[in-house]
């Protein structure tokens, strides 16, 4: 199990490092989100992988291992929110980039062919 997830991870961050390379500004956001997504799952992996385990409650014995780690959760929590929130900036800087040049490349002039 964990090697997929490892794969998994993996292959989102390589695509996520390639989209980050193309020339458009659209490919550029989708890249950074799945950038984003992949870090997002290593840190919630990296609490261990957990099934059908409950989360830690104040009213039952402390064992550790009976839990699942709230941390991780709460980081990556706090991070899907601030990736939404950076995302809706990077669409208004995109479109905002567009209506002014006129095109979505990155270096705002359209290749030659």
């Amino acid at each position: 199990m964990e090697a997929v997830i490892a794969i998994a991870i993996g292959v989102m961050f390589a695509s996520g490092v390639w989209l980050i390379l193309r020339p458009r500004t659209f490919q550029v956001i989708i890249g950074l989100l799945l950038i984003s997504y992949a870090v997002n799952m290593f840190i919630f992996i990296m609490g261990r992988l957990s099934i059908n385990k409950p989360p830690l409650t104040l009213d039952s014995p402390v064992e550790v291992g009976m839990f699942a780690d709230p941390v991780t959760q709460a980081l990556v929590l706090t991070a899907i929110v601030i990736g939404f929130a950076t995302s809706a900036l990077y669409l208004v800087l995109l479109l905002t980039s567009r209506g002014l040049t006129g095109t979505d490349h990155v270096d705002g002039k359209e290749p030659r062919q």
